[in-house]
């Protein structure tokens, strides 16, 4: 019984340390890729210490919600924001010029709130 109760403290032990790692990492991680995968995997070993703490509850949220779906949605922007990077070093000649004169919304007058 009490090479179990070691085996179990030694278990919780790696599994805290394992934790802060892998907040470290994430927030110490330059590329926003592996950032991302980072805490994808800490919120899998987070459900992991739900579990342990006797939380199945909290242990499915974490795992729905902090883990796949917040890792989906951050994967999701970091396409996004690639997608930005690459038209903005493409620079403006990859976009036509806009003809202000042709729009055929009223134009305001600043000062009387008149339609010109």
């Amino acid at each position: 019984m009490e090479a179990i109760t070691l085996l179990l403290w030694l278990f919780d032990t790696l599994l805290g340390l394992g934790l802060l790692w892998l907040a470290w990492s994430a927030l110490a991680c330059p590329d926003l890729f592996r950032a991302i995968v980072l805490f994808v995997a800490f919120g899998l070993l987070l459900t992991l210490a739900w579990v342990r703490l006797d939380a199945p509850d909290v242990a499915l949220a974490e795992a729905a919600i902090g883990a796949g779906l917040t890792g989906a949605l951050l994967m999701a922007a970091l396409a996004q924001l690639q997608h930005i990077r690459i038209v903005a070093a493409q620079g403006d000649a990859a976009q036509p010029p806009i003809d202000n004169a042709s729009n055929d919304q009223p134009k305001i007058n600043e000062g009387k709130g008149e339609e010109r």
